[in-house]
């Protein structure tokens, strides 16, 4: 087979079918981009251009509070500051990963409701000169071009208003959770419609709502049908009537939340968090003829890679089968990761995705 596109592999992908190769794609921290760069990566030269990644592009929009952006300290080791959700953080500035939350501007309905009136779908919230310049050659270049959704338990507990406070609402007061999930979630379709009917159009929404931990999930599958899975369900019926793909980032152990997901339409898994409980295998044998799924390979060896390696091996063949598949670990890569460790990560998975 003649070598396809990013959107055709990716198209096959969803429909199940196979391609010459399953897409290949990752997402390091911009601390093991600054590595990769003292050890190689030549400069103004993308990562993905570097490895040889699939073309896989996204659009965002601003459903925020618009809370003001200050910085409050910084030193030689990190800076703490104040985001557009109202949220006080500390950010490493030596290494990646997740910000350290230190206080919240929402944490009860009183300040929701504040924080609500300051929402509202204008269209100064889409950044419409990188669509411009952009959106054309993302075509051209064949890249999958996906809208990200910004709303759900995740955003709200680790971006928006606290984890234990909001696990503590789900059971005790949910009522003005749940209206942020949908207001969240009605400001980001209405901006949408916007770039949709402006003629850019996207392949693909996806939301990040990781519902999981190892070996489990944050709540019961009762109270995910009662409180989110109306607002998800609201996602991906949006989608459907736009003839677009549903892609949904859930890390943690959520392979109990599969069936509800499938019935209201998610298609396409991720990250397939292995080191949390998730089975490839299993997952692939049970649902891989109605759902498809991206990632499944364990970051946590990324620090082994004779162990990567060899998981590579086992689960590839198996994920790729039928299609259904994108290549990528089932988190992102850190800084503990070389430039020749990725390089090798990249040809292995090319060697191993592709089909006779």
């Amino acid at each position: 087979m003649a070598a396809l596109s990013t959107h055709e592999r990716v198209t096959r992908m969803y429909a199940h079918r196979e391609a010459d190769m399953v897409p290949v794609t990752d997402g390091p921290w911009d601390a093991t981009v600054a590595r990769w760069r003292r050890e190689g990566l030549p400069a103004g030269v993308s990562y993905e251009d570097y490895f040889g990644l699939d073309r896989f592009v996204t659009i965002g929009v601003d459903n925020s509070p618009r809370y003001p952006v200050r910085e409050l300290e910084r030193t030689a080791e990190y800076v703490v500051g104040t985001t557009a959700f109202g949220v006080t953080c500390r950010n490493w500035l030596q290494h990646g990963g997740v910000p350290e939350f230190l206080d919240f501007t929402v944490k009860d309905p009183d300040t929701w409701r504040a924080a609500k009136a300051r929402i509202a779908p204008d269209r100064d919230r889409i950044g419409w000169d990188h669509l411009k310049a952009n959106w054309a050659g993302w075509r051209q270049a064949g890249a999958w071009i996906t809208a990200d959704l910004w709303f759900g338990f995740d955003v709200t507990h680790s971006w928006f208003v606290g984890t234990e406070r909001v696990l503590e609402a789900l059971a005790d007061d949910a009522a003005w959770l749940t209206d942020i999930f949908h207001h969240m979630l009605e400001t980001d379709l209405a901006l949408y419609d916007m770039v949709w009917d402006a003629g850019y159009h996207f392949d693909a929404i996806n939301w990040y709502d990781d519902m999981g931990y190892k070996g489990h999930t944050f709540f019961s599958l009762d109270t995910y049908r009662r409180l989110l899975k109306p607002a998800h369900r609201r996602a991906c019926d949006w989608a459907r009537a736009r003839g677009v793909r549903v892609h949904l980032h859930s890390c943690g152990d959520v392979k109990t939340f599969i069936p509800d997901l499938l019935e209201i339409g998610v298609e396409m898994l991720n990250p397939v968090e292995v080191k949390a409980g998730m089975d490839p295998a299993f997952l692939k044998a049970t649902y891989g003829d109605r759902l498809a799924f991206h990632g499944g390979i364990n970051a946590a060896l990324f620090d082994k890679p004779d162990r990567l390696w060899a998981q590579m091996h086992e689960a590839i063949p198996v994920l790729k089968c039928n299609g259904g598949f994108v290549c990528g670990s089932d988190h992102s890569v850190p800084d503990s990761v070389s430039l020749e460790t990725f390089r090798e990560f990249v040809r292995l998975a090319r060697e191993l995705g592709r089909y006779p």
